[in-house]
Parts: structure tokens; C-alpha cells; sequence
């Protein structure tokens, strides 16, 4: 028999809830039933972040349980988690209150379902976070408002401990104090972990109580996971530090509560935490399955409620991980390979060794491998340092992050004119999971507009090098971004010749319909909408063309000059991306024969589900996009929401 998925009913948390008078009791049943779910959840959507979920259940449980008042109220106190990785926790407790609905379990990161981080469409969200270091601002602009509308409750923020590296956090400190925010209150989630490692190898943050004391913050201590301990810092906190913000510091474990995925369970000389993010493995969800089960049935019993009663779901779901590597993999092996030969090459990251491939590099070059951790403009500030001492820095981190919270400090490397790479990996909708906070879809046209700096998407492993190969070429800066899905097999096939800027490469070739698109999300459904289309007898055109943010106009001409339509579909808002810089082309030096113009892209913000739920809702996937050229072809674009534009330019003189 096939291992079962399992999760516990809503009715054991009425059962907790009702028929347990020990307050302590209640929060350690009601967190370790939480859990279990989380577990579930996480398990069953096949992402989302335990360790964070696990390390802030107890203050979570705390807090809704015995702490808040009338939590769920419009005049109510007010919880939200800064961080945001800890929402499938936040979730969970809250059906276990029956505040969510309890199907919503099954349908995390799920269209339509629970965000990956939190989202305020979702009942009782506050803020959107998973940006991170926004939380304290936020909840300071909610108090400010109260104060103005004469509401008077508290605002509980949590944040994590690596996410203190992130320079707003600090600035929001000194005004909560200055105004005398006493109805602000920190809880830091002190797991002491960060994405991939140690808070303490990356930015140790040092005496965060001197540090917080330093802004005029009440500061307290104590261990967050025991709920009198809790209970006794939130109380001193409202004796001690009435009429100002405080910090309570929560010492907390990373996975706590359960010897599978908890911190103090990392093997010696283990420096990655296995369980930040990412479905756990089947093996290790038996094992954590069952001490879960075994910690609730333990509280349960001794409160007098027998046996704990978990419902199952059926089989696990089954993931085939498959052997085609991602590109940011591809790239951290290629930047290793090519700074054994160049010495100018160096290394910055904020915090996502792993998921931006440089492993390799950190452990082959570590001297030219600089962790900045979660501080993304410092981070580049660092690397025009670096730029202007002689060196090529590679700067990486997701494209979410990278593209905007130091935009103003790319601009400020530019005027400088001196030469910076870029990497964001994650970029686009995909993996659409992790939901709009993670999902950069706006890099480009945020990017676009920088003097010298070129945008450029490789499609394939192929292109991943070619890339590389004219990053370190050029005198120009270059911001490569790279998706992280894997490559569909009919990309990662396509030929990659030496990249010449500003022109594509038709690959597939067909008729007057030239569909034009760069990636491999794209491109492999654009050509997948072409083999639907095949038996219509529609034989569309498809060029990849990786430049972003450029186009030659020579190359352009020639390849439309017998082309009725021109189609532009890219992983992007619809507005400030490639489909702009074609058509700025096509304006500025038309062909002979005119074609029509066409753009998709997204037109609202990226929702958050399964990759094909996404590319489905977003009319990113093959069918959607064969409807679309279908449409053009026919002239039947009234179903469709595809921008169009006749690109008839008068007659020159």
C-alpha cells in the first residue's frame, strides 16, 4: 500500500479549543495540530516553507489564542508576519480557528487557493509581505492612521532574523520611537537561519536588544517556544514600555517541534539547512509525519481527549524530479569554469547560494565569492566598489529583488560606466508558486531604461554560455535573466550560435505569421501552440530573439519583409517590455511590406498556482496562445485580450 497523505480535521481543534482549560495546554496542542497540517499542505502543494512555518508556530498559537484582542475584528489587534515565508503556519491556525475554510487546506499555492506568501485578498492578511523589511513601515502607517481615525489596538509584527539584514527594517526604527509607537510591537523570529545558512556566517547581527535599545525600542527576551515564557515578555513589555515600540526577541529552532526538520537536528559540519523552502522528500515525510502525530496525540491524551484522529488524502503525490538541469545551474557551473582563466571574475550574493547556482563558484573560487546576505543594495553598491577597482563583478539574486529594490543603485553604477553583470534568476511567471512577490514580471521594463545596460534571456543551456561569452566580451553592463523552470526538451534542442546584439534566430521556420519570443517558457509554448495549429494548416513563424531591450533595426527588416503579422509574446507585463522594443523598431525603420503588430504579455498582477494554472490564466500556454494566433491570422481579435497596433507609417519624402 502507497504512504498516505494525512492531515487533521477542524474538529480536533474545536476539541482543543473547547474541552482543554489550561491555557498553556491549548497553545502546545493547538500548534503541534498546526503542524501537522502545515506538513500536509506543504507536502501536498509540493512548495512552500516549512522550517519558518515550524520555528514560528508557538508564537503564532500565543498570540491568536492568548494575546490578541479580538484579533478577527475591524477595530481588533492586529498580527501579520513580515517575513511572509511562515504563511502556510499563519494559514493553518487560522481554519484551525475556522477563520479560513478548511478546504482551502488541500489548496495551497493552488489557484484560487492560498498564496505562497500573504496576500490581503486573503481574509485576515493584512499587508502583502514576502518582499522582505517592509512590515515594521507598514504597521507604522496602520498606527498613524488608527491615531487619526481615534481607533485605538495594537499591531503585532514578526519578523525573521535574516530579514534584519535588510536596511528599511532599520530605518523604520527611529520614527516608531520618536512617535512613541506603544502600540507597535516586533517579534523577532530568532531561528538563527537564513535561506541557505547561518544568520551568524553571513551578517551576524550582533546584540539585537543593544541594537533596538540604541533606537529608543523597549527590548525583552525569551524563548519562543514556551508559552509562559512568551506569556511573561509580552506582559513586562506592556508594564515596562507603555508609551514606546518594543522588540521581543524569540529564540527560536528552524523546523522546532519535530527532530526531522529541526536546526538542532543538522549534521555536524552540515552549513545548508535542507527544509527553508521545497516539498520534503517522501522518506522524510514518513518520519516527521509520524513525530508530529505521536507529539499531538501525546498532548492530547494527557489533556483527556484520547487518541488523535488523522483523516488521509490518499497517496502521496508523486514528482519526478528528472534530470534536465536548470539554468541557473548551467550558468554557476559556466562562471566557475570561466573564472579559472580569468581572474577579474568575482561573485556577490544575497542570500540564495543555492538558488542562483553558485555553489560551484563559492567553493572553487572562495576568495572571489562575497555573501552580502539579504541587503541587495548594498550589494550593489559593493559591486560597482569592485567595478571600479578593475574587477568584473557578477552580482546575484533573484530577479524579483534584484531588479527593484537597488534599482536607483543600478542606475547610480551606470552613470559611473562601469561594467556590472547583473544575474537575476526566478525570472518571469513561473515558478508561479511563490505568488507575485516572487514572480518578476516587471524586470524589464524596470531595467530597460538604464544607459549601457543590456537586457539579455538565454532560451537553452546552449545560450546560457553563449551568454556568459558576451558578458565578459562587451564593455557594456548586462542584466541576464535567467528562468528557473526546467528547459522543455524541444528549447533545450535549440542551436545556439554566438550571440550578435540585437538580432534573433528564426527556429521554427513557416510562413507570414512571425511569432517572436525569448526563453524557454515562452518559446516552448510558443512552438507547442504551433504543433495545435499544424492541422489547421497555420504554420507560424518563431524566432528567438534574446535581447530584451534591443533590436536591430537591419535584421529586423529583413526578417519581416514578407511577413503580414508580427507577434511578440513574452514572460513580462504587457507594457516597458521586448513588445515595445520591437514596435519601436518596426516605427523607426519600417519594412517594406508592413505587418500588422501584435503583444501578449501579462496584463494584471501574476497569480499565484500551479505553473499551467498560471500560464492558463495569464493566456501564456500553448492553447491560449494558438487561440491568439488563430485570432490575428483570422482578424477575429475581439475574444482576446492581445494588444494590436497598425504599424502604418506614412510615406517619407
Amino acid at each position: 500500500m502507497s504512504m498516505q497523505l494525512c492531515r487533521v480535521d477542524v474538529a480536533d481543534f474545536d476539541r482543543v479549543l473547547t474541552q482543554i482549560n489550561d491555557p498553556y495546554e491549548r497553545c502546545r496542542a493547538f500548534s503541534a495540530l498546526t503542524r501537522v497540517n502545515v506538513l500536509y499542505m506543504i507536502m501536498r502543494a509540493g512548495s512552500g516553507h516549512l522550517g519558518s512555518s515550524f520555528s514560528a508556530a508557538d508564537i503564532v498559537s500565543h498570540l491568536l489564542l492568548s494575546e490578541l484582542d479580538e484579533p478577527f475584528t475591524p477595530d481588533g489587534d492586529v498580527y501579520f508576519s513580515s517575513k511572509g515565508h511562515d504563511a502556510p503556519g499563519l494559514y493553518a491556525a487560522l481554519i484551525g480557528l475556522r477563520c479560513l475554510p478548511e478546504d482551502l487546506l488541500h489548496r495551497l499555492r493552488r489557484l484560487g487557493g492560498l498564496p505562497g506568501h500573504p496576500d490581503v485578498h486573503t481574509p485576515h492578511m493584512a499587508f502583502n509581505t514576502g518582499s522582505l523589511g517592509m512590515g515594521i513601515s507598514k504597521a507604522k502607517g496602520l498606527i498613524l492612521a488608527d491615531r487619526l481615525l481615534g481607533r485605538s489596538r495594537r499591531v503585532f509584527v514578526l519578523t525573521g532574523d535574516g530579514e534584519l539584514q535588510e536596511g528599511q527594517n532599520w530605518e523604520a526604527l527611529a520614527s516608531a520611537a520618536h512617535r512613541g509607537m506603544g502600540e507597535l510591537t516586533v517579534i523577532v523570529d530568532h531561528n538563527k537561519l537564513q535561506s541557505d545558512t547561518w544568520v551568524s556566517e553571513v551578517n551576524d547581527l550582533g546584540d539585537l536588544e543593544a541594537k533596538f535599545s540604541a533606537f529608543g525600542w523597549g527590548a525583552l527576551r525569551c524563548d519562543g517556544h514556551d508559552f509562559r515564557d512568551l506569556e511573561a515578555a509580552l506582559r513586562k513589555r506592556a508594564e515596562s514600555f507603555p508609551g514606546q515600540p518594543a522588540v521581543v526577541i524569540a529564540d527560536t529552532v528552524k523546523g522546532a517541534g519535530c527532530a526531522t526538520f529541526a536546526a538542532t537536528s543538522m549534521r555536524p559540519g552540515e552549513w545548508r539547512y535542507r527544509f527553508h523552502s521545497g516539498a520534503p522528500s517522501p522518506e522524510d515525510y514518513r518520519t516527521a509525519h509520524e513525530e508530529l502525530v505521536a507529539e499531538a496525540d501525546a498532548v492530547l491524551r494527557r489533556n483527556g481527549l484520547g487518541p488523535l484522529r488523522v483523516v488521509a488524502e490518499g497517496p502521496l503525490p508523486e514528482r519526478r524530479a528528472g534530470d534536465r538541469p536548470r539554468l541557473f545551474q548551467v550558468y554557476g557551473e559556466a562562471l566557475a569554469g570561466r573564472a579559472r582563466a580569468d581572474r577579474r571574475i568575482v561573485a556577490l550574493d544575497a542570500d540564495l547560494v543555492l538558488d542562483t547556482g553558485l555553489i560551484p563558484f563559492s567553493r572553487e573560487h572562495a576568495d572571489r565569492f562575497f555573501e552580502f546576505g539579504i541587503a541587495e543594495q548594498d550589494m550593489v553598491s559593493a559591486a560597482g566598489g569592485l567595478a571600479a577597482g578593475g574587477l568584473v563583478p557578477f552580482v546575484n539574486s533573484f530577479s524579483c529583488f534584484l531588479h527593484a529594490r537597488p534599482n536607483e543603485q543600478i542606475y547610480n553604477n551606470a552613470t559611473e560606466g562601469r561594467k556590472v553583470i547583473y544575474v537575476g534568476a526566478l525570472a518571469g511567471l513561473l515558478p508561479a508558486g511563490p505568488g507575485h512577490s516572487h514572480q518578476a514580471v516587471r524586470d524589464v521594463a524596470a531595467l530597460s531604461a538604464v544607459p549601457g545596460l543590456r537586457v539579455l534571456q538565454p532560451a537553452n543551456a546552449a545560450e546560457v554560455e553563449a551568454a556568459l561569452d558576451h558578458c565578459l566580451a562587451t564593455d557594456r553592463s548586462v542584466y541576464l535573466r535567467l528562468e528557473s523552470v526546467p528547459v522543455p526538451d524541444e528549447v533545450a534542442a535549440l542551436p545556439a550560435g554566438p550571440l550578435v546584439p540585437g538580432r534573433g534566430r528564426v527556429v521554427r521556420q513557416g510562413g507570414r505569421v512571425v511569432v517572436i519570443g525569448a526563453g524557454p517558457t515562452v518559446l516552448g509554448q510558443v512552438l507547442g501552440a504551433c504543433e495545435l495549429l499544424a492541422p489547421e494548416g497555420l504554420d507560424p513563424t518563431v524566432v528567438n530573439l534574446p535581447w530584451l531591450n534591443e533590436v536591430d533595426p537591419e535584421w529586423l527588416t529583413g526578417l519581416l519583409r514578407e511577413a503580414d503579422h508580427v507577434i511578440v509574446v513574452e514572460n513580462h507585463y504587457r507594457r516597458g517590455g521586448q513588445a515595445d522594443t520591437v514596435a519601436r523598431a518596426l516605427l523607426a525603420a519600417p519594412p517594406p511590406h508592413r505587418p500588422s503588430f501584435h503583444g501578449i504579455g501579462l496584463t494584471e498582477i501574476p497569480r499565484c498556482g500551479a505553473d499551467d494554472e498560471a500560464l492558463g490564466a495569464h493566456g501564456l500556454d500553448a492553447a491560449s496562445l494558438a487561440a491568439a494566433i488563430r485570432d490575428v491570422t483570422t482578424g477575429d481579435l475581439t475574444t482576446r485580450d492581445v494588444a494590436t497596433r497598425d504599424l502604418t507609417i506614412p510615406t517619407r519624402d
